[in-house]
């Protein structure tokens, strides 16, 4: 985490390099009269979740693949006109526009009057977070709407928090960036996220405190030679109840829970480490008996062997 920072540029180049360095790598381009740019950013690093204020001064256009995070642009002035594959958004006051981990989108239009907030979110602490709160199966990526309609109560919410937040990057202390406050305001702010994006239907709402309990411990430590009793132990019930809880309320069993969280940091390491790793260090490394069971486990989920992106 870092402090608070409050950035006023008129230099192209400065421009887009101060905001790559917080958001994204991306191609800015100026649709109109570029000699009034002037960029005024106002951020703050809360860890896995990034909030700030920004406007240029003038039109522009930014393409960005937005890898390994997801961002939500929430005009508070003005419009923001954006396409992503076929579908395209106009977000205004009162609206968000969501930009999803890892898919191609282009802000075609951000006007020279539009002051947006905007919130990044690191993909897997929201995809994480998401599968601690919510009564769903464990996923890979979050399905996220290309437009959030602010208006409704847990939306007004949610901004009314984030708007709350950024209304403080103005002042020069740190508090925000404080390592005992940033971590759970990062928290309060996700959390807060996935409930307003939560679709109001049967068995999406929120987990049992005994679910959750043991669910966030199995994503605290998957490594650990975890047994039914354990988990049961730990959620304060039973085997059988435990299994009933995980099946009504995850969608799954508790050792396949606990498996496709192994997958999934298994499948991180490999991704990020290449060939510095091999399939049986990052095997033993998320708990699995042996390489060869990974090794099955990891092609039926990913559909493909762990060794085409891990040395011999």
């Amino acid at each position: 985490m870092s402090p608070p920072s409050n950035t006023h540029i008129s230099d192209w180049e400065a421009a887009h390099l101060a905001v790559e360095q917080v958001y994204f790598p991306h191609e800015l381009a100026a649709l109109s009269s570029p000699d009034l740019l002037a960029l005024n950013l106002r951020t703050v690093d809360l860890g896995p979740v990034t909030i700030g204020r920004l406007n240029w001064g003038t039109d522009v256009s930014i393409a960005c693949d937005y890898p390994g995070a997801y961002e939500i642009n929430i005009p508070l002035t003005g419009h923001l006109d954006s396409r992503s594959g076929s579908v395209s958004t106009v977000s205004e006051p009162g609206q968000a526009t969501v930009f999803t981990a890892g898919r191609p989108s282009t802000i075609t239009r951000w006007s020279s009057d539009c002051q947006v907030v905007g919130v990044k979110f690191e993909a897997d602490y929201l995809e994480r977070e998401a599968d601690r709160v919510q009564a769903t199966a464990l996923r890979s990526r979050l399905v996220l709407p290309d437009q959030l309609d602010l208006t409704g109560p847990d939306e007004r919410s949610w901004f009314a928090l984030v708007r709350a937040l950024t209304a403080q990057l103005r002042e020069p202390a740190d508090l925000l960036s404080n390592p005992l406050v940033g971590p759970q305001l990062a928290s309060a702010v996700t959390t807060a996220f996935i409930v307003a994006i939560s679709p109001d239907t049967p068995g999406t709402g929120l987990r049992p405190r005994m679910v959750k309990r043991v669910l966030d411990a199995l994503h605290d430590d998957p490594a650990r030679e975890w047994t039914l009793a354990d988990m049961a132990e730990l959620g304060g019930s039973s085997v059988r109840r435990l299994q009933e809880g995980f099946a009504e309320h995850v969608g799954a069993s508790p050792t396949a829970t606990l498996r496709d969280i192994r997958l999934s940091r298994a499948h991180a390491d490999l991704t990020m480490r290449g060939g510095a790793t091999t399939v049986s260090e990052v095997s033993a490394r998320w708990g699995f008996s042996s390489p060869s069971r990974f090794a099955a486990a990891y092609r039926r989920r990913f559909g493909e062997p762990p060794s085409r992106i891990s040395r011999p």
